[in-house]
């Protein structure tokens, strides 16, 4: 064999063997210093010890990390170092993935270096606050149902901005005092505040205003433009500018003239002009610290009121004297006023009365203040956006409704009403109505008061507060035919079951024990005629409005079944006595004229209830608002129900205390109502189309407590019901308001219920007494006085609707017994007490009645 062809020896343990794993030797873990490796291969001096510890050492081998991967400094391939050394070199299991401190802080620093060259790039571009743009504000316009414009509300007038120098050093410091103590000295933000917005945004809350003065400063210029985060990040770029770039005063006097104060005004000096009619420069320390209070929150600070069931006048009051002297008391704390100067300010600041009112006449500010509130509440629409203005309002009132019912109530006042010659018992004396639309809810008129321009602010078609007597009874009724009672085994009863209706009866609860007084003798119910009726059906208790049946009624059935039924109907929660006694059932709750003409529409409807609304449209820069559809309607209660109580309250305007409504001349129910010591009176009534409450009581609107009076003697007569002067209201509204509509009838109501008389009723006989409205008696009423009274003066009277002593119409004349017109111990018509029964006498009742309430 030729010597370029022999192999070279090869070394002990070479070969193919020895090329196999030379070539699965790890990179980089050639031997050297410190190594575990041996320093010679297997056939060398130190064969005899690497084959001893081939194994471990595989073993360990394999444990270590690979050297590609880097050692202690990093260093790979080549020694070459990496950039950012994680997983950690040199390290081995889960202490590989925790970073050095290296890396920890070099990871903060680079990312606040981002955030301080992004903050540094969004504060250079964003602009500064303009309050003279700011000011620049539109009108609303509110339109009748048909489109045409109502009025315009709002605008640029009251929006006026004045430099520093025009606003009082008192007004300075008691919004720094209240608002932000530390305004002179901070840099225009409040990180705390700042991460307390973020992470409510962050985690779905609502957004938050800004905490410094800058802050809100710089919001009030966004009113019009939605809260979110991305408009927060800007609004704190722009803070930060203006605390680095713009003079403290100019940063107060651009807050001051941008904030909402209420009444429509934006700024200090509209402020200023809107609550003191005066220029803000003339403002002393008290006032200032009014104004600053309003800063809080108009809606729940202006003494006028607000938008929701917690921003009455009254509430707002309340909070308002508190927050006033709140703020005075911390212009102390903070070394802003002086104590004694302090001690100047004891009396809550008087306000003049809605500037607001020029332009507001008869009823257009009660419209506007209704829509409005409706707009806030459905489009969650806040009262600082809704005053910018830009939009357009085309409410659900019919002029022509408006202007009957406005006409029907100052007539009948005029001719009613004598202040100068009975000041001391005409004064005082309110008036409210409301009118809905039966198929939809939608209210077509209402009756507040005087009017604005006569200074009279209060709506009293959407008050609370005044009782509704007897007009509750339906509810009561309504729930014994839906649920049953104790006595009917869980059927609804019919209107012809039997209670006893005896003046002074005993009143026992569900127990069947007697219900218990205040001085822990049985509790008697006190009716408003002494007259022993004896067991009657509730047919006829409706008819007469007698008390007993429906206070022993309210047990049988359960108070919480009335409040269901009256609820599903439309009435609050809010607004209804709390108490389970027996004046509950007799009317001691308190809805609106607005609400208890919608929820009589759900009788009128058959059991169908409609929200009632006060927007057909909404428009803002011409863009349609959505949200403005008419509420979807439900049921309330089943038909037959609603259709068996339309037939009762039909009896009542027939045959019963409303026989005054007979006079429209179309078929018609409804119900009388009048509370204890005669301190309200209404009427509250429908056809198949409208339904419209009326409702008159007495209070001075600028008293404190704003307490309820008497109306005896009011308008020269006796005591007023609610058959008298409220009937007469309606009737000679919805006379004008149907004129030219077809007349319609009820449905037929179909017999329901099984009668279920009250304990102790006598078992029907052939001799019972007959429903007068099916055979009227002939008998003589045993009242003192049948025939028509003559005038004081002892000239035959004029007759005149609101006459409750002079009415010849025989066939207008009321029924007596609780609830009938009856005053002075003289009835309407010798008719009007077919069954013989006596009328209503006048006077307070005594402690029986406990706030119980008459028809």
């Amino acid at each position: 064999m030729s010597e370029h062809r022999r192999k070279p020896p090869q070394p002990q343990g070479g070969g193919r063997a020895a090329s196999r794993r030379a070539a699965q030797q790890r990179p980089g873990r050639g031997a050297g210093p410190g190594r575990d490796v041996p320093g010679a291969p297997p056939g060398g001096p130190h064969a005899d010890h690497s084959a001893h510890g081939s194994r471990a050492d595989a073993r360990r081998a394999a444990q270590r990390p690979a050297a590609g991967r880097g050692r202690a400094g990093g260093k790979g391939d080549g020694g070459r170092k990496r950039l950012i050394d994680y997983p950690r070199a040199g390290k081995a299991g889960w202490k590989r993935f925790v970073p050095s401190w290296k890396l920890v802080s070099g990871t903060f620093l680079g990312f606040f270096a981002v955030i301080i060259a992004g903050a540094g790039v969004g504060i250079a571009m964003v602009g500064t606050p303009d309050a003279n743009k700011a000011a620049k504000a539109q009108n609303n316009v509110f339109q009748w149902a048909d489109g045409t414009q109502m009025v315009a509300t709002g605008g640029s007038t009251n929006r006026q901005i004045v430099p520093i120098d025009q606003i009082p050093v008192s007004m300075r410091n008691a919004v720094i005092a209240a608002e932000n103590e530390s305004f002179e000295t901070d840099k225009g933000v409040d990180p705390m505040g700042i991460a307390r917005a973020v992470v409510n945004m962050a985690t779905g809350g609502s957004t938050q205003g800004g905490s410094t003065i800058t802050q809100q400063y710089v919001k009030n210029t966004y009113l019009d433009s939605e809260q979110t985060l991305k408009r927060k990040v800007t609004e704190l770029f722009i803070a930060i500018k203006l605390g680095a770039t713009e003079e403290k005063d100019k940063v107060l006097a651009g807050y001051l003239n941008t904030a909402y104060y209420g009444r429509d005004a934006y700024g200090i000096q509209a402020a200023a002009r809107a609550y003191f009619g005066k220029d803000s420069k003339d403002l002393n320390p008290s006032e200032s610290a009014f104004l600053a209070s309003l800063l809080k929150g108009p809606n729940l600070y202006n003494p006028d009121g607000g938008i929701g069931s917690a921003a009455t006048p009254e509430a707002n009051e309340k909070r308002a004297r508190a927050r006033w002297a709140w703020v005075l008391d911390r212009e102390v704390a903070v070394h802003r006023m002086e104590q004694s100067e302090r001690d100047k300010y004891k009396d809550f600041p008087a306000r003049v009365d809605l500037a607001q009112a020029s332009g507001m006449s008869g009823q257009t500010g009660y419209l506007v203040e209704v829509a409005k509130g409706y707009v806030m509440k459905t489009a969650d629409i806040s009262a600082e956006k809704m005053a910018l203005g830009g939009y357009t309002i085309r409410t659900t009132f019919q002029k022509p409704k408006v202007d009957a019912l406005s006409k029907a109530v100052e007539d009948t006042r005029n001719d009613f009403l004598d202040e100068k010659k009975r000041p001391e018992y005409d004064t005082f004396v309110q008036f409210g109505a409301a009118s809905v639309d039966v198929k939809t809810g939608a209210i077509v008129a209402l009756y507040g008061g005087p009017g604005w321009d006569h200074k009279y602010f209060a709506n009293n078609a959407n008050t609370s507060g005044v009782p509704v007597g007897s007009t509750w009874k339906p509810y009561v009724l309504a729930a014994a035919m839906e649920y049953g009672t104790q006595n009917s085994k869980g059927s609804g009863i019919s209107a012809n079951s039997k209670y006893n209706a005896n003046d002074l009866t005993v009143i026992n609860d569900r127990t069947g024990k007697p219900l218990l007084g205040p001085d822990g003798q049985p509790f008697k119910q006190k009716n408003e005629s002494e007259y022993p009726y004896g067991y009657v059906t509730l047919n006829e208790a409706m008819e007469k409005s007698i008390n007993v049946p429906f206070a022993q009624l309210v047990f049988d059935v359960g108070h919480s079944k009335v409040r269901q039924v009256a609820k599903s109907t439309g009435i609050l929660d809010e607004s209804m006595d709390e108490n389970n006694n027996a004046s509950f059932a007799l009317g001691t709750s308190t809805p609106s004229a607005i609400r208890m003409a919608d929820s009589y529409a759900t009788f009128a409807a058959s059991g169908t209830h409609h929200e009632p609304f006060s927007v057909l449209e909404v428009k803002k820069d011409g863009k349609v608002v959505p949200g403005f559809t008419p509420p979807k309607e439900s049921r309330a209660m089943d038909n037959s129900v609603a259709d068996n109580i339309t037939k009762v309250l039909r009896n009542v305007v027939e045959n019963g205390t409303g026989t005054k409504a007979k006079k429209l001349g179309r078929p018609a129910a409804g119900k009388t109502g009048t509370t204890d010591q005669n301190k309200s009176a209404w009427f509250v009534g429908y056809t198949p189309e409208l339904s419209t409450s009326v409702t008159l009581f007495r209070n001075d609107p600028n008293s404190k407590d704003k307490k309820l009076m008497s109306m005896n003697h009011v308008g020269g007569v006796d005591s007023i019901h609610g058959g008298d002067i409220p009937a007469v209201i309606w009737t000679e509204y919805m006379r004008e308001a149907l004129k030219g509509a077809p007349v319609k009838d009820f449905p037929e109501a179909e017999d329901i219920g099984v009668v279920a008389d009250a304990a102790g009723a006598p078992s029907p006989t052939p001799s019972a007494a007959v429903s007068p409205s099916v055979s009227p008696s002939t008998s003589v009423s045993p009242s003192p006085s049948t025939s028509v009274s003559p005038s004081p003066s002892g000239k035959p009277c004029k007759p005149k609707p609101w006459n409750l002593d002079c009415d010849p119409q025989t066939a207008a004349g009321t029924s007596t017994g609780a609830g009938g017109s009856t005053t002075g111990g003289t009835t309407d018509s010798p008719t009007s007490t077919p069954t013989g029964r006596p009328g209503r006498t006048s006077g307070t009742t005594s402690w029986g009645s406990i706030m119980g309430t008459q028809g």
